[in-house]
């Protein structure tokens, strides 16, 4: 038991190491992506100033599924290594993915608002990305449930695998059956340099956000453990 909560004590201190510099990046990159959007991007002449959200919507949808990748290989590696650090890993990484998805979502209704005059539609590419958010919200709640937390983390690592299978279908459905959701966009030199700028930066915000995530929740692990072992130790000596 100690030397588990040593264990946990170390993975969280590693990460923490990265989280100050890696939130320092993430500022610096957003605050070029606020400015390429707003001076640097050419306004759309169809859309006008509402099409710049598409430069926030891509990579919340793109850092999403990334993200949700990330929990399908550490459910995978759980379950072959069965050390809890992967567990951490998947949930700190599903509940950050998740805040992008809905993020991706809630934009690109606001999008869509300007774009098809309608607030939703229930397109493939919408209607598969709406239930992958109902799907993963459904694995938090499945994480909050009271059990034995091995078999909890074994549950949800298989729950987080099966999950993916949504993830690949939300790629695929605008060019399989989406009618309104473009499979692809063209843009001009300036947009296409912009775009790229604000996928890279969202990079070091979502690893920032699930690096805090993950560490927090190592050190509530470690906390727990500590608090066993005591009561534990009390409980021999009252005997």
């Amino acid at each position: 038991m100690k030397d588990e909560a040593i264990l946990k004590r170390t993975a969280g201190e590693r990460v923490f190491r990265l989280i100050s510099p890696m939130a320092l990046i993430a500022g610096l990159a957003l605050t070029l992506c606020w400015v390429l959007i707003f001076v640097y991007a050419p306004r759309e002449s169809t859309l006008g100033l509402p099409q710049k959200i598409f430069y926030l919507h891509l990579p919340l949808a793109w850092w999403a599924m990334s993200g949700f990748f990330l929990t399908f290989a550490a459910g995978i590696v759980y379950l072959r290594t069965g050390k809890e650090q992967w567990d951490a890993a998947a949930a700190a990484s599903t509940e950050v993915s998740l805040v992008f998805a809905c993020s991706a979502v809630i934009s690109g209704s606001i999008w869509a608002r300007a774009s098809w005059s309608v607030w939703w539609t229930w397109d493939a590419r919408l209607t598969t990305a709406l239930i992958m958010c109902f799907v993963y919200a459904g694995g938090l709640i499945l994480r909050s449930m009271d059990m034995p937390p091995a078999r909890r983390a074994r549950i949800c690592a298989v729950f987080g695998i099966v999950a993916f299978l949504d993830v690949p279908l939300v790629f695929f459905s605008a060019r399989l059956w989406s009618y309104i959701h473009p499979p692809s966009i063209s843009l001009e030199p300036e947009m296409k340099l912009t775009l790229a700028v604000c996928l890279a930066a969202f990079a070091p915000l979502w690893f920032c956000l699930a690096a805090l995530r993950m560490k927090l929740d190592l050190d509530e692990r470690r906390f727990d453990a500590l608090r066993a072992e005591r009561l534990s130790r009390e409980e021999r000596r009252s005997r």
